[in-house]
């Protein structure tokens, strides 16, 4: 930080979002807002030309969104420390933003309490994460350590194969997905083959039970 003063740049692609933001932060003394960007890629080309101590970034731009964005900042090794500040609540996004290498984690109907809390808190190399967020973190990481079987053949799976497995177990025919995925149905069949050799499924009720385990689908 540059002497007592938190440097911050926003990335929020309502230019109204971001006034109110920078209106909170602004009520801090001991933090200053010295860059605005509407998406994930101008968010990375602020965070590399000005190096502020902070990047608060919301997690659904267009161009490229907050995690793709904050796993470039992460893999250029630049010090800027993220949090991310979004609409979605649920455990899925938070596990996410984690992964992806953010510090912290602020639904957008409690900024006007906590932002500055968590601004700080990261600056300083806190983890930031609101008590409620803790608690879906710490479900979803006992439910993946309960499935970890399921989880880690999962994780061996192409993209395109997870998508298929999605749409089977949601409960769409191969002419279905053939659609959705732009490919043919025949194709859609040669998928489902390599998922039933590789995660050992033989029927959709087989495809239902494997999603819901690792929370791929609502129960």
């Amino acid at each position: 930080m540059s002497g007592d003063i938190i440097r911050v740049v926003l990335a929020d692609d309502h230019a109204v979002v971001r006034a109110g933001v920078k209106a909170v932060l602004s009520s801090a003394k001991d933090i200053q807002v010295i860059g605005e960007g509407s998406n994930g890629r101008e968010a990375i080309n602020l965070v590399e030309r000005l190096k502020p101590d902070v990047l608060v970034m919301d997690l659904s731009m267009g161009e490229m969104d907050g995690i793709s964005a904050a796993k470039e900042i992460v893999e250029k090794n630049i010090p800027t420390k993220i949090l991310i500040l979004t609409m979605h609540a649920e455990e899925a996004y938070l596990v996410k933003v984690l992964e992806a290498g953010a510090s912290g984690y602020l639904v957008k109907s409690a900024a006007d309490r906590e932002l500055v809390d968590a601004v700080r808190a990261v600056a300083h190399g806190d983890m930031y994460m609101q008590p409620t967020a803790t608690r879906a973190l710490a479900q979803g990481i006992m439910r993946k350590s309960e499935h970890a079987d399921e989880r880690d053949k999962y994780e061996k799976l192409t993209e395109r194969e997870r998508d298929v497995l999605r749409y089977v177990a949601g409960g769409f025919s191969a002419p279905e997905i053939g659609e959705k995925l732009f490919i043919s149905p025949k194709t859609v069949d040669t998928y489902k083959q390599r998922i039933n050799e590789k995660l050992g499924l033989a029927h959709r009720s087989d495809y239902v039970a494997f999603a819901l385990k690792l929370g791929l689908l609502s129960s």
